[in-house]
Parts: structure tokens; C-alpha cells; sequence
């Protein structure tokens, strides 16, 4: 039988992580739209709004009934408004690893919530649901999510070369792809020891490679 993740709720201080809503369909295809997720990730551009409502009512519920992973909406605790997305992916049950990867919104970005809602993912994943590996890739140049990936505890293991595609706006307007390295890190239950809950970062963007 096939474990799958709950349709749960996670709170911090300033965030609620909570299952994605069809309510959340604009603000989720406005922040697909940013220029920065076109650079960093595979996610189509550009974003339609009926491409994010068959994500939230189609592929994410697949995804976790088939217990590949979770689709989480990260919003203010205060406001509710949608300031990013936290995606669990590539998950295996036997040995309780999964992949995290993470998008922040072009205004929330350098509040922390990317940090701050990873490592309460994390928290959740090693606390409640019993996982003894998470994993992270990003791009090798991109330095504002390794170092989400390092304020969370994240040990870097190495490097896939020539393993991802990032992308460039050429002169016309439209994208092209530029293939460069992966950087992989791990987060292991014991990599948290001393990890504190206020942790600041300039938002971060990984690979979403399988996100529609």
C-alpha cells in the first residue's frame, strides 16, 4: 500500500503552510510569471491562470493520493496573503527521503520566509512524519536558494555536472536554455541541532523540474 502525506496545515510565527486552494489560482500564476522563475525553473512561461488552477485541482491532489510528494501554499500568518510555495517531491517511503524545493513571491522576497518555511517543513517532515533525509538541488549559480539551503542546516554533497537547464531571455523576449551544474544538499534529523527559528535570506528559487 502506498504511504501518502495529510492534507495538513503547518504554522510558524509569521507563516501558515496549508494545502493550495482554487482562491489562491491569481496570486499563484502572478508569482509563476516573475521573471526570476523563468530564469530558474522549468515552470512554463508564460504562467496562465488555467494552468494554476488545473495544478492546484488536478496535479497537486495526484500527487500526494499517489505519495510522490506534497504541494504546500506558504501565506502571512497576519494578512493570508500567498507569498511562495513549498513543493515535496521524488519521495520514497522505504527509506523516508523526499526532495523540498521552494519559490518565494518577487514582493516577500528578503522577509526570510523561504528559510522560515523550509526549515518548518523540515521540522514537520523529521518530527511528525518520521523522515531521515531531505534533499535540495540548485542551480549552480543560483545563490539565493543555496543559501536558504546552508541557513537551514543543509550540507552541500557534491556536484551533478551538466545536469540542469536554467534559462535566459535572448534579444527578442522569448527564453532560451542555458545548461549548467547542480549542486546537491541533504538534511539529515540531526542537521537541525541548533538551527534557530529567525532566519533571514534574500527568497530562493530550486529546480521544480516536474511542476505544471
Amino acid at each position: 500500500m502506498t504511504s501518502t502525506f495529510p492534507n495538513i496545515s503547518i504554522s510558524t510565527e509569521r507563516l501558515v503552510l496549508r494545502p493550495l486552494d482554487e482562491d489562491d489560482v491569481p496570486a499563484l500564476a502572478e508569482m509563476m510569471n516573475d521573471e526570476q522563475v523563468g530564469a530558474w525553473t522549468d515552470v512554463p512561461q508564460p504562467y496562465t491562470e488555467d494552468r494554476a488552477r488545473r495544478w492546484i485541482t488536478e496535479y497537486a491532489p495526484a500527487q500526494r493520493t499517489a505519495g510522490r510528494g506534497l504541494d504546500l501554499a506558504v501565506t502571512e500568518f497576519l494578512t493570508q496573503r500567498l507569498v511562495g510555495i513549498v513543493q515535496l517531491d521524488k519521495t520514497n517511503w522505504h527509506i523516508r527521503s523526499t526532495e523540498i524545493s521552494y519559490v518565494i513571491a518577487p514582493w516577500a522576497r528578503g522577509e526570510g520566509y523561504a528559510s522560515e518555511a523550509a526549515l518548518a517543513t523540515a521540522q514537520w517532515l523529521f518530527g511528525d512524519q518520521k523522515f531521515e533525509r531531505i534533499e535540495l538541488r540548485t542551480a549552480a549559480d543560483n545563490t539565493a536558494s543555496q543559501q536558504v539551503a546552508q541557513k537551514i542546516g543543509c550540507i552541500s554533497e557534491g556536484v551533478l555536472r551538466n545536469a540542469c537547464i536554467t534559462h535566459v531571455r535572448t534579444e527578442d523576449g522569448t527564453w532560451t536554455d542555458v545548461r549548467t551544474d547542480f549542486i546537491v544538499w541533504s538534511l539529515l534529523p540531526e542537521d537541525l541541532d541548533g538551527v534557530g527559528e529567525e532566519l533571514a535570506d534574500t527568497g530562493g528559487f530550486t529546480s521544480f523540474s516536474d511542476w505544471n
